[in-house]
């Protein structure tokens, strides 16, 4: 289902990005677009991992690099029956994290300095079972791909000015109004299809990750903590590449928003609330590490001098930190 999800989302997208090449540039224009957007897709599948990655300056680690986060993430795969997959430290303070990979054969999980420095190990792995759900409910390549694609056709629209503005309508080229349209509604329609999947298999994410860690109060109090940093923290990697927002446990822009059809991610508040009714159903009401109104001190968004039991890892020096558990 899953597959047949990605293929439609690829259709359709390239269906818009040919759209888009037919206003700025007439019958070439599509043509020129079709032929970028086959190779882009085929890249997208093999590729969109690797590229996410890297635009988000993930830095891969091993069991000697980062034995906490790894030995947290290794449990939680066995748990959810899913192989091992890479893993990487994001370089940013803001808490977060997102998976990727086109299976659960080639998946990456990747967590933030900040949120191994800022959350409790409990809730740390509420995160990461909640990106694993993502794996196993084989999300990510859908996500990913939705998040390179809805970004080149974005960067296509604001191109359109540049290739098309100067020109009239009727002169053979798309003319100054197709072409600003191009450029207002492409992105729009391009960040629709993509909020549309990523906000449907939050939910479900929140769900299943709640599962795999059996502490669904572990992933809430987590929500509220990052949702809260995230508000104060930017994330300059996501700000330059906007159309990977989706792919984070917390849109990494805003820190959330409201439950709209505009918003990467549902409302924190509306999947807080789902987990607690998941919580009573299990007999669990404990919130851990002293609950979610539990405030980060402001030393926890400094970044420490020594490296904590998360490991090294960090480039140029940079290392995770302790976390307040640690």
């Amino acid at each position: 289902m899953n597959f047949f999800r990605t293929m439609l989302l690829l259709a359709a997208l390239t269906a818009l990005f040919m759209a888009i090449g037919y206003a700025i540039g007439r019958g070439p224009g599509m043509t020129i677009a079709f032929v970028i957007a086959a190779g882009m897709n085929l890249f997208a599948y093999w590729n969109s991992d690797k590229m996410v990655l890297s635009q988000q300056g993930a830095e891969e680690v091993d069991e000697a690099a980062a034995p906490e986060l790894y030995a947290i993430v290794r449990q939680l795969a066995a748990g959810a029956q899913l192989p091992m997959p890479r893993v990487y430290i994001i370089h940013t303070d803001q808490p977060n994290a997102f998976a990727t990979g086109r299976n659960p054969d080639h998946a990456a999980v990747a967590a933030s300095a900040g949120l191994l420095r800022m959350l409790s190990k409990e809730e740390v792995s509420g995160v990461l079972a909640h990106e694993l759900a993502h794996v196993k409910n084989r999300d990510t390549l859908t996500m990913t791909v939705a998040a390179i694609i809805a970004g080149a056709i974005s960067m296509l629209a604001n191109f359109g000015m540049l290739f098309g503005g100067g020109r009239r309508d009727g002169e053979g080229g798309g003319g100054i109004v197709t072409t600003i349209l191009a450029i207002i509604v492409a992105p729009i329609a391009a960040a629709i299809i993509q909020m549309a999947i990523s906000r449907s298999r939050e939910y479900a994410a929140d769900h299943d990750g709640a599962g795999i860690c059996q502490h669904p109060l572990w992933l809430a109090s987590a929500l509220q903590k990052i949702e809260r940093a995230a508000q104060q923290i930017p994330n300059e990697q996501a700000e330059d590449h906007p159309a990977s927002a989706s792919l984070y446990i917390i849109n990494p822009l805003t820190g959330g928003g409201m439950d709209n059809l505009f918003s990467t991610h549902p409302n924190t508040e509306n999947r807080i609330a789902a987990l607690e009714e998941q919580a009573r159903e299990m007999g669990q009401m404990q919130w851990p590490s002293g609950g979610p109104d539990v405030v980060p001190p402001a030393s926890a968004y400094e970044e420490p001098a020594a490296p904590g039991p998360w490991g090294r890892g960090g480039r140029g020096g940079r290392v995770p930190g302790r976390g307040p558990w640690g």
